[in-house]
């Protein structure tokens, strides 16, 4: 199940012709045994990644000069030390979900170090219904249409092109989860990403396709084992049909030596609900990547995010809200609470089509200073190219109100307490929205441990 057959680290400082590079590429090609489309479009994007020898040269994948990664530290990204576990994972592994209340799911897929590790399968009930879900893997080779026309074919980066297309080059591990037309599962579908090894390069990929007024609900938690340095490059894509309601959850708790790169992509299409809340609490720099196309008329969306900022951490987030269709609903909250010397970068853009009237759009970034040395850079947008609309953005700097916390002390309660009390309130506003309880019991368990320390 590895993706890269040897340890990249060498391949990266060798010189811009790479041939060690290639061959680690072609030897991942031969070994997978994919049809021939798949091949043509992991050389292709194999060819963009690695553009005059970029990734060969100095392992560095951002450009210095991008304006789309302004106020971010472009210089840290680099996959100089990363390799590819060849071994199969053995050790403990915990369940991600325990701990608290239990955790009905309809199916569960469990990966370490790009591996395939754990799998329950789905009831028979759902597959009789024509549900599937699978590893990425085994899903290109027993359903190669319906992959060959969805997967990577929707995936829009917001500047991280080249992690992106490196991503395409090498992703194996991940789910393809597939819900024909009239089917409502309401029960988690969950799907984990541990990283172990020293250096262990992760490829994780999401593709959920929802047939017509179908209902799913989706986690993928993002984590490590242990404290070795991890590389990630992730991708997730939404294609939501025809009044369906997706709703779909992400958690990254890597931990603090890893760098991890996510692009999510949702296309909404005509009366569609859609909600995705990401939860960013892990890894040394952080970019995160949102792009959301409202497709179809009535289409609504909803996205949401919470960041936990502590050390030296740095989260990047990008996002675009593209309406496309008329009658469309886009609503975006982003919260980010930083600590020590932190910081965070918030850049949206919503863009409003000529074909779209009587849009309405939403774009809030909320940052909560809790130490002077933390810095919160936003830089909200607008494209309007049609008068009869209603779109709105704002953002928002400020540290916790000394007149709340004077109320809460003057009411018997200690500094410290009247402090978590005033942070967690600012946390609960997206927590809540996850709609689940034992959902929220982890997150408020996974808030609380990142907040302690």
């Amino acid at each position: 199940m590895s993706v890269i057959a040897e340890e990249l680290s060498p391949t990266i400082a060798a010189s811009s012709s790479s041939p060690a590079l290639e061959s680690v590429f072609a030897s991942a090609l031969a070994a997978a045994n994919e049809p021939a489309w798949l091949v043509t479009l992991r050389r292709d994007a194999w060819a963009r990644a690695n553009r005059d020898g970029a990734i060969a040269t100095n392992g560095v994948l951002v450009g210095k000069k991008d304006e789309r990664w302004r106020f971010s530290g472009h210089k840290g990204w680099s996959l100089s030390g990363a390799t590819c576990v060849k071994d199969k994972f053995s050790a403990t592994l915990p369940d991600i979900l325990s701990g608290g209340q239990p955790f009905p799911v309809s199916g569960r897929l469990t990966f370490a170090n790009d591996q395939l590790v754990q799998q329950a399968a789905l009831s028979p009930e759902l597959v009789k219904k024509g549900v599937v879900f699978l590893p990425l893997a085994e899903a290109i080779q027993k359903h190669p249409d319906l992959l060959r026309e969805h997967l990577f074919k929707h995936d829009h980066a917001l500047g991280g092109a080249n992690f992106l297309a490196f991503h395409h080059a090498y992703a194996r591990s991940g789910a393809f989860l597939y819900v024909p037309d009239n089917v409502e599962v309401t029960e988690l579908f969950a799907v984990a990403h541990m990283a172990e090894a020293a250096g262990a390069t992760l490829f994780p990929h999401t593709l959920i396709v929802t047939g017509a007024n179908t209902t799913v609900n989706y986690l993928d938690y993002f984590g490590s084992l242990g404290d070795n340095p991890a590389y990630v490059a992730g991708s997730a894509t939404i294609l939501a049909g025809p009044g369906s309601r997706v709703f779909r959850k992400s958690i990254q708790n890597f931990n603090i030596r890893a760098l991890a790169y996510q692009c999510d992509s949702i296309v909404s299409g005509k009366d569609s609900q859609v909600k995705n809340i990401s939860v960013h609490l892990g890894a040394e720099r952080s970019r995160y990547e949102s792009y959301s196309k409202l497709n179809g008329p009535g289409a609504n969306l909803e996205l949401c995010a919470l960041t936990i900022a502590t050390g030296t951490q740095e989260f990047d987030q990008r996002t675009f809200q593209d309406h496309a269709a008329p009658n469309a609903t886009s609503n975006l909250l982003f919260k980010n609470a930083l600590l020590d010397e932190s910081r965070t970068i918030f850049a949206g853009m919503i863009r409003v089509d000529p074909c779209a009237e009587e849009t309405d759009a939403y774009q809030q970034n909320r940052n909560l200073l809790l130490n002077p040395a933390a810095e919160a850079d936003s830089l909200p947008g607008l494209e309007i190219q049609n008068q009869n609309v209603r779109c709105t953005h704002g953002a928002t700097t400020s540290r916790l109100d000394p007149e709340e916390l004077f109320y809460l002390r003057s009411r018997g309660i200690s500094r410290e307490s009247a402090y978590q009390l005033l942070v967690f309130g600012f946390f609960e506003e997206v927590i809540q929205k996850v709609d689940s309880e034992p959902l929220a019991a982890l997150l408020r368990r996974r808030a609380w441990e990142k907040f302690g320390k």
